[in-house]
């Protein structure tokens, strides 16, 4: 960011602070939300942007004026997962771990998004993962069990909203995929797929962007594997502000999940979670650049829905020589990777270690730009015997994947190496940040708890 924009962004603060003291609401809420991204994701993203890429500004959304803490834990849990946290983020009401939208005896709850679209607002809910999943979800559906996609997928064609995007519908690739498709027609929900989907959104005032109608549902790929013809977070950003001034001018609501991060951070992908951060970043800018239009009248939330994997910056290998450099030299993602051990694990060709060590320098820099110590080559070789010669290891088992056991010490190695260290593959009960700025951004000043968000934001708005 420029410091022209600084300057503008300093103006824009006084005025919007000056407007909050004199009760004016909000028209206009961006509610972008870090799957997973606790403060030592943040904090490893906010290295890599000023050690690698040399940026004197952090990341924009720790230039927000106001800095906090949320605490996520659910109402079963001292740890959270998903579908509690977004059901808190989006309704202000604490639930039990797999629970959307509903309280903890099962009753609906009203998210912030269908409250201010009852009252004229125009509301768009984007994710780079499923737009059924747990975050995205809650935001307009209300089932016990998560994984009820089927159900979700009707409340999606049913709730009003003019733009939903994100990778795909798990919903699509069941048994019911022509009566959701039929379901979604019949609310005047036009279907809409990839970056040519996303040229032609404008045309259609109610929207379902989808990378992919059967393919990969799960996420639209990750930043760091360069997948050409894919949506990408700032892109569903971008295609989303713009249909929502086109059609809802006077005021709307949009809420931004970068899902990939988590989907990064429970591999324990280093490198993939930084990169994810980074377009998470780019993807708010979207929404800053409206801010600076409009100071007086708009509102930017920025935060998580809980930590995932317990990122620490230092380990026992690297000490006080943390390398984040090491990252540009990974061309690929710990899940592309594995996938491709999987591959050769099916080739009919005998893959020796020689072999997998010319792979392992020309996608990750290793034994080149990463040093490999005796010891950890041994550790390698062991590894890649038990799974390409004895094929006796076992996978690791995470929420979205299944990694091959190779790839999993190839990975530990370059975190280890790099210097950062992993608590869990799951959640952790860590508070995450909070980032505002605009009207009424200072309320969220203090160490605030995840059901105090939303209703929060309604109470600006009412004016209360």
């Amino acid at each position: 960011m420029s410091f022209f924009k600084n300057i503008m962004a300093a103006g824009a603060l006084a005025v919007s602070a000056l407007a909050a003291q004199a009760g004016q609401a909000p028209k206009y809420i961006f509610y972008y939300i870090g799957d997973g991204m606790g403060m030592g994701p943040v904090m490893a993203a906010q290295t890599y942007n000023r050690v690698v890429l040399g940026n004197d500004e952090p990341l924009l959304m720790m230039q927000f004026p106001t800095v906090a803490w949320c605490q996520t834990w659910s109402a079963s849990s001292t740890t959270t997962d998903s579908a509690a946290a977004g059901t808190a983020l989006s309704t202000g009401t604490k639930t039990g771990n797999g629970m959307l939208g509903v309280a903890p005896d099962s009753t609906a709850v009203t998210s912030v998004a269908a409250r201010l679209h009852d009252m004229g607002w125009g509301v768009g809910i984007t994710t780079s993962v499923s737009a059924d999943d747990a975050t995205p979800g809650a935001f307009y559906a209300h089932v016990p069990n998560r994984g009820m996609s089927y159900e979700i997928d009707c409340e999606a064609a049913r709730c009003g909203y003019e733009f939903i995007a994100g990778a795909g519908l798990r919903g699509l690739t069941g048994d019911k995929h022509d009566e959701i498709v039929a379901l979604m027609e019949q609310n005047g929900v036009r279907m809409l797929y990839g970056k040519a989907g996303a040229e032609a959104a404008l045309d259609s005032r109610r929207v379902c962007l989808l990378n992919s109608e059967t393919g990969n549902v799960w996420n639209v790929g990750y930043t760091i594997d360069s997948v050409a013809d894919r949506l990408t977070l700032p892109l569903i950003a971008e295609t989303c502000l713009a249909h929502l001034e086109k059609y809802s001018p006077e005021h709307f609501f949009m809420m931004v999940e970068g899902g990939n991060i988590d989907h990064a951070l429970h591999a324990n992908d280093g490198g993939a979670a930084i990169k994810e951060i980074i377009n998470f970043n780019e993807a708010l800018e979207v929404a800053y650049r409206f801010y600076l239009a409009h100071p007086e009248e708009t509102l930017i939330v920025v935060t998580a829905d809980h930590d995932t994997g317990g990122l620490a910056m230092g380990n026992d290998t690297a000490k006080y020589s943390s390398k984040f450099g090491y990252f540009d030299h990974q061309r690929k993602s710990k899940e592309a990777f594995s996938l491709e051990c999987k591959a050769m694990l099916r080739d009919r060709r005998v893959y020796t270690w020689d072999d997998m060590c010319e792979k392992l320098e020309r996608d990750f820099g290793l034994f080149s730009v990463i040093p490999v110590t005796p010891e950890q080559e041994q550790r390698l070789k062991e590894g890649f015997a038990a799974t390409f010669e004895l094929r006796n290891s076992e996978d690791q088992q995470t929420l979205y994947a299944n990694f091959n056991a190779f790839a999993v010490d190839v990975f530990k190695l370059i975190n280890e190496a790099a210097g950062l260290g992993f608590t869990t593959s799951s959640h952790s009960g860590n508070p995450v940040p909070l980032f505002a700025i605009g009207v009424g951004a200072e309320l969220f000043k203090g160490f605030n708890n995840n059901d105090e968000i939303a209703p929060t934001m309604l109470k600006l708005v009412h004016g209360k």
